[in-house]
């Protein structure tokens, strides 16, 4: 890694309108709620008639009397809504946040969960709405996409090739999933965005480590519909082989990238000062933290608050740490991210003085700190 110091800069976070409860499935699914134990959830995360013989088994094993598998709140694109609007929003406040017009942007980089521009992605078209001049691409490694893009982002800004790169996630789940398709359930939309630019001395990247998930290839697949009006449209579903695939991996692709990045960047599992994990489950940081043999307290969990919103988890959960006064400047942080036929990537950093843009959709951190420790509403 070359010494240039290089990092984040500025953190936002932009959720849609609409937030659900379990009881709005309840009440308008008895029916798929009778029956979910058969449905696509539930064949997701389950044991499939074998006991628990790894850490993700284990940790998953508390959920699985309850259809909603621990999650509890979800946010949701109002029908006025699209994921370009969310993902304008949180440019515009990150940019606001790093004291930075759209001008001073040399390169954006952007990853959708999917486009909204079905066979183009959403880099251009997000570029057109914020005024843009400088480059703007798409970026892809599913779910994992959040660190694979902040280490090209960095690494753009060392070479000396560009100076300001705006980073834009998003993830539209709801899009693409059926309502009354328990797999919905556990899912929500949002979008994030960061700036990576120069920072003081000693702060920023420090060492990566990516892999492909290959293995995962397999687990979700597109199929091309039209809706009502005829226009093309994609829905996704689940492949036959995800149960096992998921609980086979998981521990493997952990291990892989954390252990890597800390070697790259010359430092120990003990000195890392806070991890953010991929908590696209309600059991995902007890199992990340059980298999790294780290404190609980060490990481931060919002699945009770957000449920899983793709590749923007990781951007909600260190944009609430900060903000929570559990990540300071100076502090080493590792972030991992991963995602089925993309990637799993980790990443070191000695945090910066990151700007914070306003606190989205109007949540108290208290609130957040309290839903994100809180038994009854984690399940942990």
């Amino acid at each position: 890694m070359l010494n240039h110091p290089v990092g984040i800069r500025s953190l936002a976070l932009s959720l849609p309108s609409i937030k659900r409860t379990n009881d709005y499935y309840t009440e308008k699914y008895p029916e798929v709620i009778a029956e979910s134990e058969q449905k696509s959830l539930a064949r997701l995360f389950s044991l499939a008639g074998s006991t628990p013989n790894n850490e993700f088994d284990s940790e998953m094993l508390p959920y699985l009397k309850d259809p909603f598998r621990g999650t509890v709140h979800r946010w949701v694109l109002a029908p006025e809504e699209s994921s370009l609007m969310l993902q304008e929003r949180a440019a515009r406040a990150a940019l606001d946040a790093a004291e930075l017009t759209p001008k001073e942007v040399d390169l954006m980089l952007v990853a959708s969960v999917w486009p909204e521009q079905i066979g183009f992605g959403d880099a251009a078209f997000l570029a057109r709405q914020l005024s843009l001049e400088g480059a703007a691409w798409n970026l892809d490694a599913a779910c994992g996409v959040t660190p694979v893009a902040f280490q090209t982002a960095s690494a753009l800004v060392q070479t000396g090739e560009y100076r300001n790169v705006l980073v834009v996630i998003s993830c539209a789940y709801s899009r693409f999933f059926d309502e009354d398709d328990t797999l919905s359930w556990f899912m929500s939309d949002g979008a994030g965005a960061f700036v990576v630019s120069s920072l003081a001395p000693n702060q920023g990247i420090l060492g990566t480590k990516t892999i492909h998930t290959a293995a995962l290839c397999d687990s979700f697949f597109a199929k091309l519909t039209e809706d009502e009006q005829g226009n093309p449209q994609i829905h996704m579903r689940m492949g036959k082989g995800a149960n096992k695939a998921i609980r086979e991996t998981a521990v493997g692709q952990l291990r892989t990238c954390c252990e890597g990045a800390l070697a790259a960047a010359g430092v120990t599992l003990e000195e890392i000062d806070f991890f953010i994990f991929n908590t696209s489950t309600a059991w995902s940081a007890n199992f990340c933290t059980r298999v790294l043999g780290i404190d609980p307290e060490r990481t931060i969990n919002l699945y009770s608050e957000y449920a899983n919103i793709g590749p923007v988890i990781t951007i909600a959960n260190l944009y609430y740490a900060v903000q929570l006064g559990k990540i300071h400047e100076n502090d080493l942080v590792l972030i991992y991210g991963l995602g089925a036929a993309g990637a799993a990537s980790a990443s070191v950093m000695r945090w910066g003085d990151v700007a914070l843009s306003t606190v989205p959709n109007l949540h108290e951190p208290e609130i957040i700190l309290t839903s994100s420790l809180d038994p009854s509403l984690a399940f942990c």
